[in-house]
């Protein structure tokens, strides 16, 4: 029996560190190819200009992906995750890659860093997981330097458009005959646990881009941009699934949101 300190967020690191070792196996979760990672590039140098040995925090930083993007284009990068098994797996690739990375276990709601501490925070697939957004928003701002940059990269996986249900629809249709999937879809039981988990979470409905870019206002950030311009990252990440999940990355509720901490 679960205990009664056993919380969500327990739940949520546990999930994720039996994801750990097949994370890097899914398109979108790993990097697949050199247009995939010459596309992150370029939507990183888009919104934060050259790097110059500025200090970077990516948070939920899992197996490590996305915290090895920024040391290529030269930040300073401290990867933060709260999954000792993530983690583990993140310091193995970044010790055969030589990389200059710091890993550290923490909690990307409560972080154990000093104020105006970083330069740049980056946060990929995140927000949904978040039990009390509007406090790790504040969190986030506290943390960047004044003049920082916060770099949300999101979707909504909840809700579906109309071509993107239609696409679904067809998934099921070429499985029903024996056609259809490409091995990345999650088992019953996790699949189970992440509807459950999705269940209690205030992103429950979906994080649509709107909604989260008005908290991240909310919290104090300014100069606030969504960006959907992400279609490079997609076309390069679908070449390596099936048709029908390809089709459906690029038209999914997707986005990247830039804001800045404001300057005293």
């Amino acid at each position: 029996m679960v205990g009664a300190n056993y919380t969500l967020r327990d739940e949520i690191r546990e999930y994720w560190s039996e994801r750990a070792a097949t994370f890097d196996e899914s398109p979108g979760h790993g990097i697949f190819s050199e247009s995939e990672r010459m596309a992150w590039h370029g939507l990183f140098a888009r919104h934060l200009g050259p790097a110059e040995g500025r200090s970077a925090l990516d948070l939920a930083s899992g197996t490590g992906v996305v915290s090895h993007l920024l040391d290529e284009l030269g930040f300073r990068v401290t990867g933060l995750d709260w999954s000792e098994t993530m983690l583990e797996r993140a310091k193995a690739k970044s010790a055969v890659r030589k990389s200059r990375i710091a890993f550290r276990l923490g909690d990307a709601e409560r972080i154990m860093e000093e104020d105006a501490s970083f330069d740049v925070i980056v946060t990929r697939h995140l927000v949904w997981t978040l039990v009390d957004p509007a406090a790790a928003f504040a969190e986030w701002l506290r943390v960047l330097k004044p003049g920082g940059t916060l770099i949300v990269i999101d979707g909504d996986f909840v809700n579906q458009g109309r071509i993107e249900r239609l696409i679904v629809r067809l998934e099921s249709l070429l499985a029903r005959r024996g056609r259809g999937g490409n091995g990345t879809a999650l088992s019953g039981d996790l699949a189970e646990r992440h509807r459950s988990i999705l269940a209690r979470l205030p992103f429950r409905e979906g994080a649509r881009a709107e909604k989260v870019a008005a908290m991240v206002e909310q919290a104090g950030f300014c100069d606030i941009a969504i960006d959907r311009r992400l279609g490079a990252i997609h076309r390069a990440q679908a070449r390596h699934m099936s048709l029908t999940r390809g089709l459906v990355r690029q038209v999914q509720h997707r986005y990247a949101i830039r804001a800045v901490k404001p300057v005293d």
